[in-house]
């Protein structure tokens, strides 16, 4: 009998100590997922918005600002070099305001691709890792491109308020980091703003 009824305490507390662990894995996956559908829905609130950012390659420092209508990104390189980018899902354009060059392209294609993920479809990010430390939430997602290149995207926001903050971008062996600042969340844009017809077209 005390064989036995030790055996029913060895059962009882095997169960209950599952039951907690298995809680709170669950609570845990169930919290991770509720922060990052808050993520995504935050990210495709972004309309009518804009910031300015700093990206680096490692070699090279450029000054700019990113421009988040309903369909369309536009990014605006102020320095070195004046260049206007404007992308939709399947078609951009590129303009070089010094030597009055304009190419059209598939963002697919290029390292612009990020651009537009980012702010006009985050449930890209629907299957990523999300880690938190002190008030910062990063997402990361690992993959390969169109042109079957492995790229790792990490995005990193303040988490109180929820701001986004940094981009990292690992893709052929180098590093793109985006720093984004300068928040505004009210632009009015013009009818031609995020028009694919080059500026000396407009004038």
């Amino acid at each position: 009998m005390r064989v036995r009824d030790m055996s029913l305490k060895n059962k009882k507390f095997f169960f209950c100590f599952f039951s907690i662990i298995s809680f709170l894995f669950s609570y845990n996956a169930y919290s991770d997922t509720e922060e990052k559908i808050k993520i995504i829905n935050y990210l495709e609130s972004l309309q009518n918005f804009s910031a300015s950012f700093l990206q680096s390659s490692g070699e090279s420092l450029s000054e700019g600002r990113v421009y988040v209508g309903k369909k369309r990104v536009r990014a605006e390189y102020l320095s070195p070099t004046k260049i206007l980018i404007i992308l939709d899902e399947n078609k951009a354009m590129y303009y070089n305001y010094e030597l009055e060059e304009d190419e059209f392209f598939n963002p697919k294609n290029t390292n612009a691709w990020f651009f537009y993920d980012i702010f006009r479809n985050p449930l890209f990010f629907s299957d990523a890792n999300i880690e938190f430390e002190n008030n910062e939430i990063t997402l990361e997602k690992n993959g390969f491109d169109v042109e079957d290149k492995k790229y790792s995207i990490k995005v990193f926001f303040e988490n109180t308020p929820l701001v986004l903050r940094k981009v990292e971008l690992w893709i052929n062996q180098e590093i793109i980091t985006l720093s984004i600042y300068n928040h505004n969340y009210n632009e009015q844009f013009s009818r031609n703003f995020f028009k694919l017809i080059s500026p000396n077209l407009l004038n």
